[in-house]
């Protein structure tokens, strides 16, 4: 079947599962300019049948939980039928539900049951590249070279002129120097020793996540397709994965890093950041448009703030991730300057920066900040930092908790960009500890006797428990429960606004401050001695203040002024 006729298989109908005006899910039409967003990943969540995975139905029991946290939704990485090599990145069909996490039906009952919590749902959406055993690849690879089907991907020859005896412009010297961000080259043969097919196909990433070709026009209507089949569901926004790529440089040329050598897609401006990108977003938020409420697009676009937000333009994508903000260290002097060029940002584009400190591909704040009761203390200062910032928040599955990142054993990690190229992700990504006891892998399963889970608990796992957290009223969990609440009173009482910018400075002594406007600021302190905190009102910190009006080491407060 070909892209174009699947495309038109789906329903377009785009008034279809509107949210009805009474629902709990009815405020301002410009919601996510507030929101505060929990980011699941299905697999680590919550394991409904016992298998050792996490999957529709756990997460489904377990929707109460997120809304007691006080957020507006939740994000859902990848569920999608896959072969799972890299934990779902790889999708085979963009319009279903894996077995290995449940049904189609399932789905439904879960954003139904979200949507009776107040939750919104978005869903990863994974356009640069899919999985080699997609169908509409396994149609390339069968057709052959120069075939309409080899056109939806990046199929190309190797360098011609020379013959084919293992030297330059041989069958075995790939098509440029293009390296995959999992380590190693970015290309395969599309049928190693055939001696009719000297095609190379493209893969920014593992073998397996062949890339789509967006400059043949029937990929962009396929993609269309899927985007209408969620939004008719009643999905209320997409997250892009890789948002940035889609468009390779015309005529594939080398990069200009030295050597060929790259390091992922920063450093490469062949496979990236191209302008003919920003037009497959105006089409999307067209087609986000169509329905009511408008559905929300998210990009992952991994570029310098100035670069990224030219995603968010009135006409493109609604939010696009901080990413510059999301790999920083405990450092004042980078904070103030990555928050200042962000708001330099917004000011030239309009759209609020997009702040989180964790996801599923980063090392765990407690850990990247120190390690530790050091790492632990800054990550729960930093977590009340985030939430007092001006514009939307997303905070990552066990975060509330303050989980560090667990050193996964060599022999049980299956990340592939570990395989490939000798980085783990696999330590944020190892299931939640909802009971303090070990049984049935800490509550992760929801009863009878469970497989072990996918990725190992370490010992002492329970310590951070939520079972545990939710009786402690100092605990981590505790403290984003009331930064949450807080954080919603103030925009209600219009102390927070949608226009409000974010002025940074570092203090004497490593005070960092962020006036988000004349009434609020957040203070963080980032040295090794108190320091005194600007005149106002203490509403919020990370821990309880030693001394009225001074801020201790690895603390970070909220100030009302005036």
């Amino acid at each position: 079947m070909s892209a174009v006729s699947f495309s038109e298989s789906l329903d377009r109908t785009p008034a279809a599962a509107e949210v009805p005006l009474s629902s709990p899910l009815s405020p301002a039409a410009e919601w996510w300019q507030s929101a505060v967003i929990y980011q699941v990943y299905p697999r680590s969540f919550a394991d409904g049948d016992g298998d050792g995975v996490g999957d529709l139905a756990g997460l489904t029991a377990r929707l109460p939980y997120i809304a007691a946290l006080g957020v507006d939704g939740i994000w859902m990485t990848p569920f999608q039928p896959s072969p799972q090599v890299d934990q779902g990145y790889d999708v085979s069909d963009y319009c279903g539900v894996d077995p290995l996490f449940g049904t189609l039906e399932q789905f439904e009952v879960l954003l139904a049951q979200a949507h009776a919590l107040g939750l919104r749902v978005l869903l990863d959406v994974v356009p640069n590249h899919c999985s080699s055993a997609h169908p509409l690849f396994q149609a390339a690879l069968a057709a052959g070279p120069g075939s309409p089907e080899r056109d939806m991907f990046h199929f190309v020859q190797g360098p011609s002129g020379m013959p084919d005896g293992g030297g330059p412009g041989s069958a075995d010297v790939p098509p440029n120097n293009w390296q995959s961000v999992f380590g190693g080259r970015a290309w395969s043969r599309a049928n190693p020793g055939s001696e009719t097919d000297k095609d190379w196909y493209l893969h920014l990433f593992s073998p397996e996540q062949p890339d789509w070709n967006w400059r043949n026009p029937a990929v962009g209507e396929y993609f269309d397709g899927v985007l209408r089949f969620w939004f008719v569901k009643g999905v209320d926004g997409l997250r892009i994965d890789v948002a940035h790529a889609l468009f390779k440089a015309d005529g594939l040329p080398d990069s200009p890093s030295e050597g060929g050598v790259v390091d992922g897609l920063r450093s490469n401006p062949q496979v990236s950041d191209q302008e003919d990108v920003h037009e497959v977003y105006r089409r999307w938020r067209r087609i986000a448009g169509e329905y009511q409420p408008q559905r929300l697009l998210v990009g992952e676009v991994n570029l310098e703030p100035a670069r990224a937000a030219r995603y968010t333009r009135a006409d493109e994508m609604h939010q696009a991730f901080a990413f510059a903000f999301v790999k920083l260290g405990w450092d004042p002097e980078a904070w103030a300057a990555v928050g200042n060029d962000l708001d330099a940002a917004r000011q030239e584009h309009g759209a609020a920066p997009t702040w989180a400190l964790e996801n599923h591909d980063i090392v765990r704040s407690a850990t990247r900040f120190g390690g530790g009761p050091l790492g632990s203390a800054r990550a729960r200062a930093a977590l009340v930092a985030l939430l007092g910032l001006p514009g939307a928040a997303y905070l990552y599955q066990g975060q509330e908790l303050g989980l560090p990142e667990v050193d996964v054993p060599l022999e049980a990690r299956v990340d592939p960009m570990w395989a490939r190229g000798g980085v783990c992700r696999d330590g944020a990504r190892v299931p939640m500890p909802w009971t303090e006891d070990p049984a049935l892998n800490h509550g992760f399963a929801l009863g009878g006797s469970p497989a072990e889970s996918w990725l190992p608990q370490p010992e002492g796992w329970g310590t951070h428990a939520v079972e545990r957290q939710e009786l402690d009223p100092e605990s981590p969990l505790n403290l984003a429960k009331t930064a949450l609440e807080l954080r919603r009173t103030l925009w209600k009482n219009e102390v927070f606004t949608a226009t409000d910018g974010g002025t940074w400075r570092v203090e004497a002594g490593n005070l960092l401050v962020c006036e988000r406007n004349a009434e609020f600021l957040v203070a963080v302190a980032m040295g090794t001695e108190p320091v005194q905190l600007p005149a106002g009102t203490v509403l919020l910190s990370a821990v309880p203040l030693e001394e009225d009006g001074w801020l201790q080491p690895n603390n970070a407060a909220w100030v009302l002024r005036g």
